[in-house]
């Protein structure tokens, strides 16, 4: 899926401004179309679900290695987080998204994830 507001994900300012939609006065505005705002929303939500859950899976291995945690509390992490990558997947399908879409340019700080 295209990013739905490229707009706001450019790497220069000036191609940022050049991108997005102009009013009558040639000022810049931002395109509410009910899809793309949809989508664009779908993107930004599901990036940082991924984001956190990537931050949970490495507290998660870190206590895992250190020992504080007992075989059932493995065991249910291991669970949940199986079943939060199936939702992923599933949210993902339905939003029409890939892993690399989740994984926004932010300039000069690099990819998020």
């Amino acid at each position: 899926m295209k990013n739905a507001f490229p707009y706001l994900f450019a790497n220069e300012p000036q191609a940022a401004h050049a991108a997005a939609p102009k009013a009558a006065n040639g000022s810049p505005r931002i395109a509410l179309n009910p899809e793309s705002v949809k989508n664009g929303l779908g993107q930004l939500v599901l990036t940082l679900v991924e984001l956190v859950r990537q931050l949970l899976e490495k507290q998660a291995m870190r206590r895992i290695e250190g020992g504080s945690l007992t075989e059932d509390e493995i065991e249910r992490l291991g669970l949940t987080f199986l079943e939060l990558d199936q939702q992923m997947t599933w949210l993902k399908k339905e939003f029409g998204l890939t892993d690399k879409d989740l994984n926004l340019d932010l300039g000069p700080l690099g990819k998020l994830l």
